[in-house]
């Protein structure tokens, strides 16, 4: 693939629970992009909420307005012309597809992984302590996780190394012709 001059703006959404492999996938995707010469932008959850939500709790109220606060980041990215990532878990799927529906050239990534799996990986003990109810509204434990009904791709962390799930996403990406780079005019339909 050549490198590229100009590019049409998307999001790549990525969307599952704590610990599924949303930042990892995404800034390999990221590493991809910058190499071809991409202007892309990662909005990783842990950091938006340090910096663009730090007032924002986790009640549900607040967690989609989060999740409508970094749609909003997105759909400024895209129309100017940068691949935006968006790596957040995003819970709710009416506030998942509220986005969207703002969004040209939305790509839906769900990054499934079970619960037990995602319990074995946690350095920080955060799913032991929520299970033992030492979290409140922990999401997949004590608050819902509504996975998505239709995304583009699904990966499956727990039995895909993070660069076949990349390699999946890159795929799902040039089928509907958002990383050709060559300005054809697949390159700029609207999905």
């Amino acid at each position: 693939m050549e490198r590229c001059g100009v590019h049409k703006g998307f999001t790549l959404w990525f969307t599952g629970m704590s610990g599924a492999g949303k930042s990892t996938i995404s800034h390999l995707l990221e590493q991809r992009l910058r190499a071809l010469g991409a202007k892309v932008e990662v909005l990783d959850g842990d950091v938006v909420r340090t910096h663009l939500s730090k007032a924002l709790g986790f009640s549900k109220e607040d967690r989609d307005e989060n999740i409508r606060r970094i749609g909003f980041v997105c759909e400024l990215l895209s129309r100017n012309g940068v691949i935006a990532i968006a790596a957040a878990i995003s819970p709710y799927r009416a506030v998942r597809e509220e986005v969207r529906a703002r969004i040209p050239n939305f790509v839906e990534v769900y990054v499934e992984c079970p619960i037990e799996v995602l319990a074995e990986r946690d350095v920080k003990g955060l799913y032991k302590r929520a299970l033992t109810g030492e979290i409140p509204q922990f999401t997949g434990v004590s608050d819902p996780y509504e996975p998505p009904i239709a995304p583009h791709v699904t990966v499956h962390s727990a039995q895909e190394k993070p660069e076949e799930s990349a390699e999946r996403i890159w795929a799902t990406l040039e089928h509907l012709g958002l990383v050709s780079f060559d300005r054809s005019a697949l390159a700029h339909q609207r999905i």
